[in-house]
């Protein structure tokens, strides 16, 4: 069954089966279809998030177990909701809770799991979880050889970590390996076990493992294995069999070696009514393969198309010339990509690169092609930063026609760049790819195709979302997960044609507007999107501030502290996350969000990876930061905070309207709205772990009330974001009543004219006799001089709508105030009952 709409649910700290089964009636008044679980199987103890499985056998017994498990399932059944499970194929925990793992770590290439684990087996399995190097923790005495407190067997151990030793290296001499102190014996010990400890740090060029981008705490698994497939789905199929389970969002789909495969397998077992979408990044003009037995993503590109609609395009430039002012030149943005990209190959994963490398040396070996290893590694280098997607989908047999097309138009980029390399080489490498090899090399070309692919998707994402998104902040409504690292022009042309061609191509996908892994909340977004209408404005707010707060300003060794261009991000992410609510002498309230910008900040910091990083953090420019983050913030601080509240208000207005109107477009949009947790009021989040705090449960049940229209009249309903709940529970209702409108709705873009043609986004949904006209503000922020809620005369004023033939001389009502309206061939917006989005459903005679 298709949902209508979903409801993201992140399971761990504090909730629990029975707490999600208890909000069960709550879902329900509010809409929704299907409750969308984050990963519930075993994993990590104290895990927050669920994606470091270790028994993907077992139910977490953590958030209620198997039983609790039941409860929620026949509560959701009772109620007649839907679930759908976040499943994670791609990865597990290294982490000897993990049975699988540890007995991997025990047997070595005899355990059997050996081949469960993406592991190269040709030589020790790495274990980079010391602080330092085996050698230097033996002569500290942190590594000793003690009895395993779970299993009495000898380990080596260290702190609270055991490591099993190998059944062969102490059995029949147990209580004299227990003895053993000398470092030389512990050393020779250490050199008969089937891993290799070692320093955490050189985990990014030494791994005999693949991981799950740069986390060595999660492990890649081959799930192309069908062994290996069957143990690791045994339960979510049994889940999904016995119809507790509606549906499956697979993680990181482009991670397997195989994905069309999995996918195809995964359908195969699971049945054709088991809704299925994968987390996956789609580029601009980029689609998922045709073949693909699937409902669509799980859409973080839908909120790229969002920023089509709210982003004046017009006033961009200005934004970006205020920027580089602060920064102090121009930026190229294609340069710090390949800045960005180079640092992500070089360094991050230098290992996967090198092994790549490798494999690419032995095949010009096999087949007798004269490249010297300077040459390759440069063509290899500069075709994986050129990868303008995250991955072509190559098999162990070749390259299907997309990505051969694909394939050549990359390679032709980097042939006419002023970085090209050697041409020969480049055209090996494609060889490769293509699997235009020798019979004696073709297993190797599948072997590098395969990296190769696993690989793009990393250093896209480590290099865009994780580097230069951090590194880059003109506009942080525009780093988002999703979104086009090079700077372009945005177009309400073009969000039309993406919905139409979403329709077409995956209409049952999933729309999203906040996750897990977003950078920041969708209203937190839909107000940062405001600064590119007002960029003057902003940039004399900031000059302001930075001026008010320059005492904090400190001059280190390696530079001022903090300089121009992170106070521009300080101030912006700082806007973005202030609740509508806070007012500067609310002192628990600074507190609060103090300590969750300060988390932050560290973690925007070391992300960017230029004054400090996650290997080598800079303490002195980090306490800096940390103590300017505080001070912006310390209710001591009133002519700050009061100019920085007063300052920010056209900015809360405007992003309050912006919020609605891409909630509104979600909603009626094709694609399944997902709401994500607390998202149905106002979510002013910033990066993980921020965005998984627990939501207010208790306030936002007490906010809703079916009897009630959406009053837009009262400012107070915007700031605690009951409008956007209440159009919320409206119109998914409508979506209950009428799901062929919008599951197979025609998409009709509707064009405005006269005064305020530009501040109107419109559309029209229709199937049959069913008709849905969408009309919502966008760039309202010049007219919004009171507050969100002001009058529909003065914003629509000397404004229409021309209808097409199919949707005009009809009855409408006003799904948000009640009102029916009798159309004509246009609609005179100043004449509509509504003083924000309006959403008009056609009257049939069945239903006057």
């Amino acid at each position: 069954m298709i949902p209508t709409a979903t409801y993201r649910i992140q399971f761990r700290n504090g909730m629990t089966f029975d707490r999600a089964a208890a909000l069960v009636p709550y879902l329900k008044r509010l809409g929704i279809s299907h409750l969308y679980a984050s990963p519930i199987f075993t994993a990590t103890s104290g895990s927050t998030h669920g994606y470091d499985v270790t028994d993907a056998n077992e139910i977490d017994p953590s958030i209620g177990g198997r039983e609790g498990f039941d409860r929620l399932a026949k509560t959701l059944k009772d109620a007649g909701l839907g679930l759908i499970l976040d499943i994670v194929p791609n990865h597990m925990a290294t982490s000897l809770e993990n049975g699988w793992w540890r007995d991997v770590v025990e047997h070595g290439e005899k355990s059997r799991y050996a081949r469960h684990f993406d592991i190269d087996w040709t030589r020790r399995l790495t274990l980079p979880f010391l602080g330092d190097t085996f050698e230097a923790v033996v002569e500290s005495g942190d590594i000793t050889i003690k009895p395993d407190p779970q299993t009495g067997k000898p380990a080596f151990a260290y702190f609270d970590t055991f490591y099993p030793l190998t059944p062969e290296s102490w059995q029949g001499r147990e209580a004299q390996v227990l003895a053993l102190t000398d470092k030389a014996a512990l050393e020779q010990l250490h050199e008969c076990q089937p891993y290799r400890l070692m320093s955490w740090r050189d985990a990014p060029r030494s791994l005999s493992f693949r991981r799950f981008f740069e986390v060595t705490g999660l492990v890649g698994m081959r799930v192309e294995d069908d062994a290996v497939f069957d143990d690791t789905h045994r339960l979510i199929l049994e889940l999904v069999h016995s119809g507790a389970v509606d549906g499956l969002r697979i993680d990181h789909v482009d991670g397997l070696a195989d994905p069309k495969r999995y996918v195809e397998k995964l359908r195969q077992k699971a049945g054709p009514d088991c809704y299925i979408t994968v987390e996956k990044i789609l580029g601009k003009g980029e689609h998922l393969p045709d073949d693909w037995p699937i409902s669509g993503t799980t859409g973080y590109e839908f909120i790229a198309s969002l920023s089509e609609v709210l982003v004046d395009d017009e006033q961009l430039d200005q934004l970006r010339h205020v920027y580089e002012s602060v920064v102090g030149k121009p930026v190229d943005m294609k340069a710090e990509l390949r800045d960005a990209k180079l640092l992500m190959v070089d360094r991050n994963f230098e290992g996967e690169f090198t092994r790549l490398l490798h494999l690419a040396l032995a095949i010009a070996e096999a087949d007798n092609v004269a490249l010297d290893e300077p040459t390759l590694r440069a063509a290899l280098r500069e075709l994986l930063i050129a990868f303008p997607v995250y991955r072509t989908y190559g098999t162990l047999q070749g390259m299907p026609a997309e990505g051969q097309a694909l394939l050549a138009k990359i390679v032709a980029k980097v042939k006419a760049s002023e970085f090209a390399p050697d041409e020969d080489a480049l055209d090996f490498i494609t060889r490769i790819l293509l699997g235009d090899v020798s019979a004696a090399a073709a297993d190797t070309a599948g072997h590098f195709r395969t990296r190769f692919q696993q690989l793009t998707g990393p250093l896209m994402a480590k290099s865009v979302e994780d580097t230069l998104f951090f590194r880059q902040s003109m506009g942080l409504a525009l780093n988002e997960v999703g979104a086009e690292p090079v700077q372009r022009a945005f177009s309400l042309d073009r969000f039309h044609k993406e919905m139409k061609t979403r329709l077409e191509r995956q209409p049952d996908a999933i729309s999203s507007t906040s996750t897990h892994d977003t950078k920041r909340g969708e209203d937190a977004r839909a107000r940062l999107y405001t600064l590119t209408e007002a960029p003057q404005m902003w940039d004399e707010c900031v000059a302001r501030w930075r001026q008010m707060n320059q005492t904090k300003v400190v001059f280190l060794n390696d530079g001022t502290a903090p300089r121009g261009v992170d106070t521009w991000m300080l101030y912006q992410a700082l806007a973005g996350v202030w609740p509508a609510t806070l007012h500067p002498q609310d002192e628990a309230g600074l507190k609060a969000l103090e300590e969750r910008f300060l988390a932050f900040v560290e973690k925007a910091l070391r992300e960017a990876k230029l004054r400090t990083d996650w290997v080598d953090s800079n303490e002195a420019y980090e306490n800096v930061l940390r103590d300017y983050a505080r001070h912006m913030l310390d209710p001591a601080n009133q002519t700050f905070l009061q100019d920085f509240h007063d300052g920010l208000q056209p900015f809360v207005r405007a992003g309050l309207v912006n919020s609605l109107t891409q909630t509104v477009i979600k909603l009626a949009a094709p694609g399944v709205p997902d709401i994500y947790q607390g998202s149905e009021a106002l979510n002013f989040s910033l990066v993980d772990p921020d965005n998984r705090r627990d939501p207010d449960f208790a306030t936002l049940e007490r906010m809703l009330d079916d009897d009630e229209l959406p009053n837009f009249t009262v400012q107070e309903n915007w700031l605690t974001g009951q409008v956007k709940q209440l159009v919320i529970a409206r119109v998914l209702h409508l979506r209950q009543q009428k799901p062929m409108l919008f599951r197979r709705g025609d998409y009709l873009p509707l064009s405005a004219t006269g005064k305020r043609a530009d501040n109107v986004i419109a559309f029209a949904r229709v199937h049959d006799e069913d008709a849905l006209i969408v009309i919502a503000p966008r760039l309202v922020f010049g007219a919004l001089h009171g507050g969100p809620e002001l009058p529909n005369t003065e914003l629509w004023t000397q404004t229409e709508i021309p209808l097409p033939e199919r949707l005009a001389h009809r009855r409408y009502r006003n799904i948000l105030s009640g009102k029916e309206i009798l159309l004509t061939d246009h609609i005179d917006l100043n004449s509509v009952d509504s003083c924000s989005s309006v959403l008009l459903q056609q009257v049939n005679s069945s239903e006057s």
